[in-house]
């Protein structure tokens, strides 16, 4: 593991130590939780993305949802029976 040192103003490492306080936990473990949602931040926006620039697929009305809540039966079903 590395570690990384980083310069705050006074109002910003209040900020960190408020913030961490009210989580039960410390500002590097703040931090780290915040810099991991970042990380879900960028891979929804590719994922978004990799969808948005995809090929149109079925609509997803509701004859849609219906085959996959039968889908999800059968396979809830199959299960049970082994």
């Amino acid at each position: 593991m590395n570690t990384l040192n980083i310069t705050l103003t006074d109002t910003l490492h209040t900020f960190v130590q408020h913030q961490a306080s009210q989580r039960g936990c410390g500002s590097s473990e703040y931090l780290l939780e915040l810099i991991g949602r970042e990380q879900e931040r960028e891979r929804l926006r590719a994922l978004l993305l990799e969808g948005a620039a995809s090929s149109p697929a079925a609509p997803a009305d509701a004859a849609y949802f219906e085959r996959l809540r039968a889908q999800v039966h059968r396979h809830t079903a199959a299960g049970v029976q082994e």
